[in-house]
């Protein structure tokens, strides 16, 4: 059965068209959401995948809940052409790290595993803060100005001192954006579209939540390739550095490769040559 990938990218399209290379094997169908805000379309080619865009295109901001609403979009084009055996959720900048033989064996020996990252050890108050309180100005996190910026904190000290607290029945489950899972599981996350929507608007930072949460229920639970370990357990080598990703350079690639992890992200454009 053929494997879907699925690509978030807004810009850096030369190594889109690296990674989509990357991925032209004609055991693969590759999906793309491009950015509303990209104007400009690239132009993208694949000779054995068959390439795919998503026809809805979400204006996507950092933080907010339209980073999963471009999610849901990817998965429901694909499961619509589908089923594969695994669908992985990649964005514009990663690059895999080992061959698709491999990545086919591999996913043909752990048959039923779902590749999501957890970390479990940072559910902490501060996490629930961005999913147990109302957030004002969601779709501004990253570029709000000063009075936004002043009256979102206002807004939450008033739910503070208020005791106001939302989803108080939703056991949250945190990790990477970035996974590889069944058909089943790509089904159980369309299936609480609505659910997700409601719970995760206005929150911040959804996307290292919603899949983790959906998949800490039984029976998906009982087949998490690893809990224990971010990286590990969705197979994607992230070079986090005080709480930053930190881009990889061409000197990683032989580190990356000898790695356990399939997908590696992120990359810079300007190293397209090199990689």
């Amino acid at each position: 059965m053929k494997h879907a990938y699925l690509i978030l990218a807004h810009g850096s399209f030369d190594l889109l068209r690296l990674l989509i290379s990357r991925l032209d094997d004609e055991r693969n169908d590759i999906f793309v959401h491009l950015d509303k805000k990209v104007k400009v379309l690239p132009e993208l080619h694949a000779e054995h995948a068959g390439l795919y865009f998503t026809e809805e295109r979400v204006d996507v901001r950092w933080g907010d809940w339209t980073v999963v609403e471009a999610e849901y979009v990817l998965f429901a084009t694909a499961v619509a052409r589908g089923p594969y055996q695994y669908y992985h959720l990649l964005s514009g900048v990663d690059l895999p790290v080992k061959s698709q033989d491999y990545i086919h064996v591999f996913c043909d020996t752990h048959q039923g595993t779902e590749f999501i990252g957890y970390t479990l050890t940072e559910i902490t108050p501060e996490v629930l803060r961005k999913v147990q309180r109302w957030h004002l100005f969601p779709k501004d996190f990253k570029n709000s100005s000063i009075v936004k910026r002043a009256l979102r904190a206002a807004y939450i000290r008033v739910q503070e001192i208020l005791g106001i607290y939302r989803n108080r029945d939703v056991d949250f489950k945190k990790g990477s954006q970035w996974v590889s899972v069944t058909d089943a599981m790509a089904r159980h996350f369309l299936a609480h579209r609505v659910w997700a929507q409601k719970v995760f608007s206005h929150s911040f930072c959804a996307d290292e939540m919603v899949m983790q949460t959906l998949a800490w229920q039984a029976p998906f639970r009982e087949k998490l390739y690893n809990t224990q370990d971010d990286g590990a357990g969705c197979l994607r080598a992230i070079g986090w550095k005080d709480g930053q990703i930190v881009d990889w350079t061409p000197e990683d690639l032989p580190a990356l490769k000898a790695s356990e992890a399939l997908f590696a992200r992120k990359f810079r454009n300007e190293d397209v040559a090199e990689l």
